[in-house]
This record gives structure tokens, sequence and C-alpha cells, in this order.
């Protein structure tokens, strides 16, 4: 197998490890018999997969039900539950259908009634009753996406701009239980920032929330500030949450099939957290140190990485990272940098990532792509793809944050 191969066993397996069905299984054990009804409410990139795994284990238990999930990411129906596809990462107004028709099965509860929600990556955007107007909660999305914001930052602003984000769906639930399962798409694995934790008591604060408007210059209307200087819950009863998947287990799997593939494997982080080009830069410093090493190496990172948008392009945070790792190892044989976002949609292109060796800026160059120019207009997507380097896999059904890797075979 050469180097290109390795990378697509170590995609397709590292994927596979981490679907949600089996951790879902495991979670779903805990949940406690309910004396009334138990409906299901699923938000995120990894709702539909998550809902079919709880249908599956539980039978008949589900009296109603909506699964919320990204354009795309449905693949078909789930018993008789609802299932509405919206708009991510800005929400759209079937976003605002979503939390209403959730709202709507769950505020007449009762104390004997059970809400059974899973909450996966994407479910910011996804699951959204704003409390300023659309069009503002688009352009205040819009603001935070383009400056780099990171998504702790993104999220802190969610929280306080959004009647069902930083623990208010919980408090919209009451007096019924709330059992969440949570699928973790944040470094870390903070509950109340993935999603923007509608179930979760909120630890940000009004302060960081004022502090994140100034450090990047946002504009905000009279009313988006009065918000966020009003204070989320920070305790909720009869809230339940158990976290099923991380970065970590993608981590693992990936240094797992590369031991098969006669790699030494080095997790060098489950954190990185950083703008993709600099990453990419790293990597691509890591490949050179070890370029004429012996034997095979493998190094592995997860995390989510942040793009600043600069240009008018088509790429995604992983695109971006890999197109800078290209100039890095140019000519250095039988080496390999790829990137993927594990839900396998990386920004807004059909491509999961992409994967560069020591010939693809050779390959760019003779097709006349200058590297940084493309950097600088963001525009990593048409540039992979003129060369075969995108990876694209379609809609995963996970979502655990990004893998990177650098592989030198020997």
């Amino acid at each position: 197998m050469n180097v290109l191969q390795d990378v697509d066993r170590i995609v397709q397996n590292a994927i596979q490890a981490t679907a949600p069905d089996e951790a879902v299984r495991k979670a779903l054990a805990y949940l406690p018999r309910s004396q009334g009804k138990t409906i299901l409410i699923a938000i995120g990139k990894a709702a539909w997969q998550m809902s079919a795994s709880t249908c599956d284990t539980l039978d008949n238990r589900i009296a109603e039900g909506l699964v919320v999930t990204k354009y795309g990411h449905s693949q078909g129906p789930i018993g008789d539950l609802k299932i509405i596809e919206a708009g991510h990462p800005v929400p759209d107004e079937n976003s605002y259908l979503a939390a209403e028709e959730a709202i709507r099965l769950v505020e007449a509860l009762g104390e004997n009634d059970l809400v059974l929600f899973l909450v996966s990556g994407g479910g910011s955007a996804l699951f959204e009753k704003p409390l300023i107007p659309e069009e503002e909660i688009k352009d205040i999305t819009r603001q935070l996406l383009a400056c780099g914001a990171n998504i702790i930052e993104i999220n802190t602003l969610r929280k306080r701009l959004s009647a069902v984000k930083g623990g208010k769906f919980a408090k919209i639930c009451e007096p019924a239980k709330v059992f969440s399962i949570v699928l973790s798409d944040v470094v870390g694995d903070p509950l109340d920032v993935i999603a923007s934790g509608p179930a979760y008591p909120d630890a940000s604060t009004c302060e960081q929330a004022i502090n994140i408007v100034k450090k990047y210059n946002l504009i905000l209307s009279q009313n988006a500030m009065r918000l966020l200087n009003e204070e989320t819950p920070k305790f909720l009863e009869s809230v339940e949450t158990h976290i099923t998947g991380s970065v970590r287990e993608l981590c693992d799997s990936a240094a797992r099939t590369c031991k098969e593939l006669g790699y030494t494997p080095i997790i060098l982080t489950d954190r990185l957290s950083c703008e993709a080009r600099e990453a990419g830069s790293f990597l691509a410093a890591i490949a050179q140190y070890h370029a004429e090493a012996a034997s095979s190496l493998a190094f592995i990172a997860g995390g989510e990485t942040i793009v600043r948008l600069n240009g008018k392009g088509l790429g995604g945070r992983n695109q971006e990272l890999v197109l800078s790792a290209a100039a890095g190892i140019a000519g250095i044989k039988d080496c390999a940098v790829f990137s993927i976002d594990s839900d396998g949609t990386d920004g807004p292109t059909d491509a999961a990532g992409a994967v560069c060796t020591g010939e693809s800026a050779e390959e760019l160059a003779k097709l006349g792509v200058d590297i940084y120019a493309t950097l600088r207009n963001n525009d990593s997507y048409h540039a992979l793809k003129r060369i075969g380097a995108l990876i694209v896999t379609g809609p995963t059904g996970t979502n655990v944050n990004d893998l990177s890797c650098v592989l030198v075979k020997r």
C-alpha cells in the first residue's frame, strides 16, 4: 500500500470507530423509566444516527419525537419521528421552525414525563429561537465566523441571544425530567458549550460576553447588547447528562490503524486549537524534521482550528490546513498530511477535508496555482480539487471534531 491508500484506511476506520450507535446504546442503559410520556428531541449533525440507534434500542417507548439535523444528513424516516433539516453554520427558517416544534412538544409536559434529549455538534445553528430579529442573528453569526472567534466565544454570545440555549430549553421542559445524551464536538468536552448547552447550566458570564464583543469589534444593536447583560441559568433541576463520544476516541482509532499499517503512532494532542494555516505549517515542520526517519512514523492531532475570512473563495478549516502544509512538505518522499472533519462536511463544501503529499506543491505550481495567494483568498477548495486532493465521505452520522495527521512512510 502507498501512503495515500494508508490515508484512506485511517480515515475510514476512524469515522467508523466514532459512530454514535454503540455509545448511545450504552448511555440508554441509565435511562430512567417514565411513569408518563417519553418525548425524543434530537439536534445536531449526528441527530439522525443517534435517533435511529435510540429507537432501535427502546422499541415502542417513544411517544413522539423530533429530529433536527443539517441539510443532507437525514437518511430517511425513523418510525413516526418528525425530521427537519435546517441551516448550518448560519440558522435559517427551518432552524426556527425546529425550535418552535420542540417547544410545542415539551412545554405542556408534567412531572411524570421525560424528555430524551440527544445533542451533537451543529445544534447551535440548527435549533434556534432568537430573541432578536432573524436577520440580526444571522449577521452576528457571520461576523463571529469571519473574525476567527472560536466555538466557545461564539456560543457564549449565542446563549444570550436565544430562547433555547444556555440551559433555557431545559427550563421550558420543566417540570418534566430531561435525560440528555451528548456527542461532543468541542475541545475538552464542555457540556455548556456543545450546541450552546440547551439543557445544561451555563458557566459563562455576562462580562465574558461583553469582552468578546469588544475583542472582535462586533456590531450589535442596543437590544442585543441588553440581552448580553442578562444572566443565563446556573442551576437546573431534574436534568441528567451523559457524554458519549469525543475527539480522543477519533485520535485513538487513528493511532490503532496507523500501528496496524506499520507506523509508530504519536498522538500530539486532542486539543488542537489555533488558526488552520498555522496548524498546517506546524505539521509540515514535523514532517521536515522526520523526513530522514528510518521507520514509518505517524503524528496525530485532534481538535478544531479556525479560519479568518479575508478572501472570497471557498474552503473549510481542514482544507486550509492541508493547503498550508503542502508548501512545507514539498519534495519529501512518501509523506502525506491529511485533515478531516469527522462529520463529513468541512465548512460550506461537499468535502470532509483533504490530503497533500510531497508532490502536491509541484502539481499546483504546474497548474499556475500560487499556494499563498490562494490561502489569502480562502480558496483552498478549488485549488485542492484541481489536483484531486479532496477527501469526500458524505455525511458520516457522527461529529467529534477534526482529525489531522502527518504520515512519513518508510
